[in-house]
């Protein structure tokens, strides 16, 4: 009989099995079918898409932040920006192609249908609400990137019931952003059209970069085996993009520090 001691857990053991994503992880099929279902572009999504887009462009337009906050938790926009980044993860170019131009429909219709609201209310001065949505900064980036990783997270849990997506919404805010693009082009005010679409942009962008880095630490399966040069030119595409919508970021929160 060994009476050899038991070999104490390393620092770093601890810490990788308290971060361990695999514990709870719902299997890799389950992941596939809830990302791309959050993602489908249907009827039934278009129409709640275009309620919650008028229900946050009242919200802007009478400075009202918990009617804003309800049609957050109501957008389907987030699906398609998961739905996207699982595709390229697994590169499934057809798939990815297919949800990108799903989400890019839903931007179209829902800045259409901001831009109606905004051309027949009678409330033309811009709120407190809007102009918040026209001067990103880098906090903006931060918060987009936590709160993907909290949402894909959320996602790949076994565990079906959870309140993190809601919460993501809310944090990463998708859809003030393009309300406050219709109010722009209703408006003629395009430099705030600018900021708000720069906001969106940022959000979007860093929402779906957390989820392919969760979803690459997963080892999602692959639908075809991608070569090192592949690679290497993806990793280029996504450091230099990041830079590039980044620095308009760190210029603003730069200039906010200074003058104050």
């Amino acid at each position: 009989m060994s009476n050899k001691p038991e070999r104490k857990e390393t620092v770093k053991e601890t810490f990788k099995r308290i971060f361990s994503l695999k514990e709870d992880k719902a299997s890799n099929e389950e992941i596939r079918t809830r990302l791309l279902d959050g993602g489908k572009v249907t009827g039934t999504n278009m129409c709640i898409l275009v309620c919650a887009m008028v229900v946050a462009s009242v919200g802007l337009n009478t400075g009202s932040t918990a009617v804003i906050i309800g049609a957050m938790l109501i957008s389907p926009l987030m699906g398609s920006i998961l739905a996207s980044a699982y595709a390229a993860v697994s590169a499934d170019y057809p798939l990815l192609r297919k949800h990108l131009i799903g989400f890019g429909m839903q931007i179209a219709i829902s800045v259409g249908a901001s831009i109606l609201y905004f051309l027949l209310s009678p409330v033309k001065e811009p709120t407190t609400e809007l102009l918040n949505r026209t001067s990103p900064s880098f906090f903006d980036v931060i918060i987009a990137f936590f709160g993907g990783l909290a949402g894909i997270i959320g996602q790949t849990r076994a565990d079906k019931v959870n309140n993190i997506i809601p919460g993501v919404a809310i944090a990463t805010a998708l859809m003030p952003p393009l309300c406050t693009c219709g109010y722009s082009i209703a408006n003629g005010q395009w430099r705030m059209l600018a900021g708000a679409a720069y906001l969106f942009l940022i959000n979007a962008y860093f929402i779906c970069l957390s989820a392919c880095f969760i979803l690459s630490l997963m080892k999602i399966p692959k639908q075809r085996e991608i070569t090192e040069k592949e690679w290497k030119k993806h990793r280029f595409r996504m450091i230099r993009n990041t830079i590039i919508i980044t620095l308009p970021s760190i210029y603003v929160l730069y200039s906010i520090a200074v003058s104050q």
